[in-house]
């Protein structure tokens, strides 16, 4: 692997993406083995918050710990970039403390002008158009329970959004089909859907787009949703609750997958609004595989970046 930053999946090739799936479940079974890592060792890690966080704070800070280097939480309100210093002077003088940055924030150029600017890693843990660690490991966990990617069926239902993006993306590169349910003016956005069909030619894997939720669901191996209201969505809620309504993963919609199918979510999940409690809650369910393997998926990403 060669990676300068890791922004989007949609930027990386297939190959470099099946790589760094390698690299964190070989890291996680190392981990499990009692195996100390050190490839980060001397290595600090800018950490940029503008979006509160749980799983992702939690899962960088520890996953730079366990490879030997330091975590730094930065919130954008305790730096001068929380009083209205350019990103260009930020990315430049963080460069010169820091071996990597990672950002999780609203912006998604923030994520962009700070690789362009900067002379170290950039890590995009999260803007409003992406969540490219948050699909790593999704893909991940589906790979643990079902022993493959390639030929299987992911349905999403719900908000085209940021992790409907970067699951698009994530698919695409790893031959699996794909199909995104969404409410009519909700869809996702179409040059990540164009992007995504593109990707997908190299591998098989086929997008489809559609505002059924059956139609997405038929014959699914792994049923995905998230919050119907998003960070920063707040005054829209109780519109989006009314319009989401027929979106919500239920046994009834849930039954039109496979019956092996597995349920995914990278919370925090919102029971009884986008998902029930007997789907969420029940033996279908690898949330919490699914947050762990944050952890790993991210180590990948940072010892790829970093570990040179």
């Amino acid at each position: 692997m060669n990676l300068k930053h890791f922004i989007s999946i949609h930027d990386i090739s297939v190959a470099e993406f099946h790589e760094l799936m390698d690299l964190a479940l070989k890291l996680k079974k190392e981990h499990k083995a009692g195996v100390k890592h050190t490839m980060l060792e001397g290595k600090t890690l800018g950490m940029i918050f503008t979006k509160s966080s749980t799983r992702t704070r939690i899962s960088f800070e520890v996953g730079m710990y366990q490879l030997g280097g330091h975590p730094m939480y930065l919130n954008a309100n305790d730096m001068q970039l929380g009083r209205g210093e350019s990103i260009y002077d930020t990315a430049n003088v963080m460069s010169r403390f820091v071996d990597g940055i990672m950002i999780r924030t609203y912006d998604h150029q923030d994520v962009l002008d700070l690789a362009k600017f900067g002379s170290v890693p950039v890590i995009n843990a999260l803007t409003d158009h992406l969540h490219p660690c948050q699909a790593m490991a999704d893909l991940m966990t589906v790979y643990e329970h079902k022993g493959k990617l390639e030929g299987l069926k992911l349905a999403y239902v719900g908000d085209g959004n940021n992790v409907a993006h970067s699951l698009l993306y994530a698919c695409a590169k790893a031959g699996m089909h794909m199909s995104v349910a969404t409410p009519k003016g909700y869809e996702c956005d179409a040059e990540v859907v164009k992007n995504a069909m593109e990707d997908a030619k190299e591998t098989g894997a086929v997008i489809t787009v559609t505002n059924d939720p059956k139609e997405a669901m038929k014959d699914a191996d792994v049923v995905c949703t998230d919050t119907w209201t998003s960070m920063g969505q707040e005054a829209e809620k109780a519109e989006r609750v009314k319009i989401f309504q027929d979106y919500q993963v239920n046994k009834e919609l849930f039954a039109l997958a496979k019956e092996d199918a597995i349920f995914i979510h990278c919370l925090p999940a919102y029971r009884g609004y986008e998902v029930t409690e007997d789907i969420i809650d029940g033996p279908m369910s690898v949330v919490f595989d699914e947050a762990e393997n944050r952890l790993h998926a991210q180590k990948a990403i940072l010892v790829a970046l970093m570990g040179k």
